[in-house]
């Protein structure tokens, strides 16, 4: 039915047309999941805020590093609190270890975070902390 150009003939393409299913474009829910999904993507260079397929890829990735990094910011947050109270501690003579472990002995209950602002924003009240944690486990 074809020609030897691989095109259809007329005579294929009217019967092509009796049996052709009309396009279907998915309508108002397909719609509304790209545009929610380019609204994502607002604010990304070029194609990956506009192309759906591109903004997909951008989104989703982006979305991994966002998971991955609400967990990291626990530990990275943790580690910036550990030095600030370790150069505390050391201006008071004593080492972060020592200091925590005295500290606990001492039924100071006081968490990083806040020992870390003491140490940095209000050194005096800090090293009546570290001398307070020294003074009960001698």
């Amino acid at each position: 039915m074809a020609n030897r150009y691989g095109t259809p003939s007329e005579e294929c393409r009217k019967k092509l047309k009796e049996f052709a299913m009309p396009r279907v474009t998915r309508g108002f829910k397909a719609r509304r999941r790209r545009n929610r999904l380019l609204k994502l993507a607002k604010g990304y260079i070029g194609g990956r805020s506009r192309l759906y397929k591109t903004a997909t890829e951008t989104v989703d990735r982006a979305l991994v590093y966002a998971y991955r990094d609400r967990r990291t910011k626990k530990r990275d947050f943790r580690r910036l609190w550990i030095a600030r109270i370790n150069a505390g501690a050391r201006m008071n003579d004593v080492n972060y270890s020592t200091f925590h472990w005295r500290a606990e002995k001492a039924g100071i209950e006081l968490d990083r975070k806040v020992l870390a602002n003491m140490a940095i924003l209000d050194a005096e009240a800090f090293s009546k902390v570290v001398q307070m944690a020294t003074a009960a486990n001698g």
